[in-house]
């Protein structure tokens, strides 16, 4: 792995270096493909493995072996050959692949024939009443600080939702020294019905093993209310307690100083959108993702997605796709053939094929109830420009069609997260007021920059290094 100085142009660009990334970088510099991996946090890893390279030896052991298996991915880049930029934060890519990307408050480009998109998933919004409060964060947000910072959510904490990284993290906060006070699961009973005919593949598995261990650890130290069908932080400046409801039973108020709100992880959709690539609507994730192919190829021939970003898979899924696309992209560029490609590629193809068919279970068991994802009233759905649910009741009801149409009514979706925390709630608030599919109301049209970026920072782009863009997506 090298730093500096970058070529003009690779054979490959990897953008991400989570899993995916790490695992497409190495594997295409193998196989002889000149390469670059762009990433915008300092240091390897991605959201799951984020700050392995630095991690003290007692945050590794609070979060776990599977935290700890990122270190191999980390050394395998670190072994290759592929050039490697951390802070890179990229915010346009050109139709002729010409790559923008800001680097110490300056903006560089690179080129390549081909490239790798792996910049993962994000967590689904999870909107409701007090969610803006100081004291309100997400669950992934609060992992950030454990594995960065090695900061423990101190006073009276309250974690809330559904899904297995609430239960990942309320582990690794134990484990940590913390303390929980409550967990507050809003998984619907029915789901364990619908579910039931995917728990064989699920439990021959290497989750179901890791997962039931995970609820026992968790269940044996702290309360959990389980069948929560309503949630609302409490408190005036601050946070100061938590509300919910288990069917139409008295709310019941708990006092809190954290809440960490989780709902499920999807694909960060915004690079491969704003690229042309196309989208797909996947139902049992209930997300949008880009259309791939075994091999992460999407609808532009020079562009792949691998990781998370392609579909909701987790972190061993995530580094097989990574594999998986760099071969790809080897037999595309000419290095190998089809046959050498499809013989190195098999056993991840099949581990993939087999991973994916078992978490079916956990994608029906954790599907967030609708009240959850569909939010009313006062509640704030675009936190940016503070536009609540019953503003965006009342266009949906006046005959607006879309997200896209929204933008101009309110600008929702327009603030500097770029509709990450909003656009999906929209979608399900337009699906559910017209009674479709989110499939038939679509998204946001996103379209670079793909980041905030300053009109100095453009203009500080070589001369000529985007004059061929010529495509305006309007």
């Amino acid at each position: 792995m090298t730093t500096q100085p970058l070529r003009d142009r690779y054979d490959l660009a990897v953008i991400g270096a989570g899993p995916a990334g790490l695992a497409a970088a190495a594997t295409a510099a193998r196989l002889g493909l000149s390469t670059v991996l762009l990433d915008e946090q300092p240091s390897p890893g991605g959201q799951i493995y984020r700050g392995i390279a630095e991690a003290a030896a007692a945050t590794r052991a609070a979060l776990g072996a599977d935290y700890r298996h990122g270190q191999t991915l980390v050394d395998g880049l670190a072994s290759s050959k592929a050039d490697y930029v951390a802070g890179a934060t990229v915010f346009d890519i050109s139709p002729a692949s010409r790559i923008a990307f800001l680097s110490g408050g300056h903006a560089r480009a690179v080129s390549a024939q081909r490239i790798i998109v792996a910049t993962g998933g994000q967590e689904r919004p999870f909107p409701i009443e007090g969610w803006t409060l100081p004291g309100v964060m997400t669950a992934g947000a609060a992992q950030i600080l454990l594995k960065q910072a090695d900061l423990v959510p101190s006073g009276r904490v309250v974690l809330a939702g559904t899904g297995p990284l609430l239960w990942l993290l309320a582990a690794q906060i134990l484990r940590a020294g913390g303390t929980i006070d409550a967990i507050l699961e809003t998984t619907e009973r029915r789901n364990w019905r619908v579910a039931l005919r995917h728990l064989p593949r699920f439990l021959a598995s290497a989750y179901a093993a890791k997962g039931l261990a995970l609820l026992a650890e968790v269940r044996r130290k702290v309360r959990v209310v389980s069948g929560v069908s309503h949630l609302r932080a409490v408190g005036g400046v601050g946070l100061e307690g938590v509300a919910y409801r288990i069917g139409g039973a008295t709310e019941t108020v708990i006092p809190a100083d954290t809440l960490l709100l989780h709902q499920g992880v999807v694909p960060s959709l915004h690079l491969p959108d704003a690229l042309g690539c196309s989208i797909m609507w996947n139902s049992l994730q209930r997300a949008f993702q880009p259309e791939v192919d075994d091999w992460g190829a999407t609808s532009l021939d020079h562009i792949a997605v691998a990781g998370d970003g392609s579909g909701i898979g987790g972190a061993q899924s995530a580094a097989r796709r990574g594999r998986i696309a760099a071969l790809d992209a080897a037999f595309r560029l000419g290095l190998i053939d089809q046959p050498s490609r499809d013989h190195a590629a098999q056993r991840d193809l099949k581990a993939l094929a087999r991973d994916l068919k078992a978490r079916r279970f956990l994608d029906v068991l954790y599907d967030p109830p609708e009240q959850f994802r569909v939010p009313t009233g006062d509640t704030i759905v675009c936190r940016c420009e503070e536009v609540s649910a019953r503003r965006i009741e009342a266009v949906i009801a006046q005959g607006v069609l879309g997200p896209n149409q929204i933008k101009f009514f309110m600008r929702c979706g327009m603030g500097p997260c770029q509709g990450r925390l909003c656009g999906l709630t929209v979608t399900e608030m337009f699906a559910a007021g017209r009674g479709v599919s989110p499939a038939e109301v679509g998204h946001y049209r996103l379209r670079t920059p793909i980041k905030p970026v300053t009109i100095a920072e453009m203009a500080s782009l070589p001369f000529g290094a985007h004059a061929d863009k010529a495509v305006v997506r309007l």
